[in-house]
């Protein structure tokens, strides 16, 4: 279906003809003047002069002046309607980029990454995967911030995951209030489709909110808490005396995370290396999408640039045919002055 978006603009086509009838009576022998302003009366096919504009000049300028007016008015193509996918559920990423995160203990292609980089690797995927729903992110370490409201935009939510850094949230680990923030974020949406997924390798260590409290409040309402705690469980560390094997995972509350998830309706993952973590992932993302009713819209396709094309082509034609008219003269006059 074709339509314009501003249709009263094309109002401006029959300026021409008011001000041709201003105009009339003036001077016989005056050019006719295009109808935008005294600017233009150098232009193709407008004369300052008592020679009178040929008229097949008037007729192009004048198609190009309704072209113009056509293109401004923007015509547009409307498509037949299209439902959008919509899955409803409001997915808030929570993501831990303390300090601890550094820790190379996940390996990738026989190499070691630090945990945030494994993180970054899983989380493109489950983001890929997450069509149709409003996707956010929080990052936190002493302090949470929110990185991305929830949106549909996967691709924003992703390249501000990428962005993040360990260290920018500070120095600690503060679990319950990035919870606080995450339900705060939440408790305006559909109760049914509030989901939060959080990742740390830590304990809670800092924070004006406990996780316990946070639980509380998270389960009152209504949002789901997916916890998963990363981090291997052995590691060789080299040092002076030769290498010794530890644990890097010493610090991870894992009781802590397992009570979390399972007051609020959720589960608690455990991630020790790169495929455990992809794993845990891909079941967070079987997750059963809640209906709700999807939303309409009509694709529109943009035509002004054909008319604006055509303008601008019957404008250089005349600008063409000056030119050599003006050459033309200029040769003449020579030869007669020659002569």
């Amino acid at each position: 279906m074709m339509s314009l978006a501003y249709p009263w603009l094309l109002l401006l086509a029959l300026l021409p003809a008011l001000l041709m009838v201003r105009r009339h009576g003036k001077q016989a022998g005056d050019a006719p003047v295009i109808p935008v302003g005294h600017w233009l009366s150098g232009l193709p096919g407008v004369s300052s002069s008592g020679q009178a504009t040929p008229r097949w000049r008037q007729l192009l300028l004048l198609l190009a002046w309704l072209c113009l007016v056509v293109a401004i008015a923007r015509p547009q193509h409307v498509g037949e309607q299209i439902q959008m996918p919509v899955s409803g559920r409001d997915l808030m990423l929570v993501v831990d980029i303390s300090p601890s995160m550094d820790e190379k203990d996940m390996v990738l292609h026989g190499r070691g990454i630090d945990r945030l980089e494994a993180v970054k690797r899983v989380l493109d995927e489950f983001i890929d995967h997450r069509e149709g729903d409003r996707l956010g992110l929080i990052l936190f370490g002493t302090e949470p911030y929110v990185q991305a409201p929830l949106t549909f935009d996967r691709e924003t939510v992703r390249t501000l995951l990428h962005e993040s850094g360990i260290g920018m949230a500070g120095r600690a680990t503060a679990i319950g209030d990035a919870i606080g923030l995450s339900v705060k974020r939440l408790r305006d949406r559909p109760q049914d489709q509030r989901v939060v997924v959080m990742l740390t390798d830590g304990a809670n260590t800092a924070g004006q909110i406990t996780p316990d409290k946070a639980t509380e409040i998270a389960q009152a309402a209504g949002v789901r808490v997916y916890t998963v705690g990363i981090g291997a469980d052995s590691m060789v560390q080299r040092g002076l005396l030769g290498t010794r094997r530890v644990n890097p995972s010493r610090d991870l509350d894992e009781d802590l995370l397992t009570r979390m998830a399972e007051m609020t309706g959720g589960r608690y993952f455990r991630a020790r290396s790169l495929p455990e973590l992809e794993m845990i992932y891909d079941s967070i993302n079987q997750l059963e999408p809640i209906e709700q009713e999807g939303q309409f819209y009509r694709p529109v396709t943009e035509l002004y640039v054909w008319p604006a094309s055509a303008a601008i082509g019957l404008w250089l034609i005349l600008l063409a045919t000056r030119l050599g008219a003006g050459l033309w003269r200029k040769a003449d006059n020579q030869e007669a002055d020659h002569g």
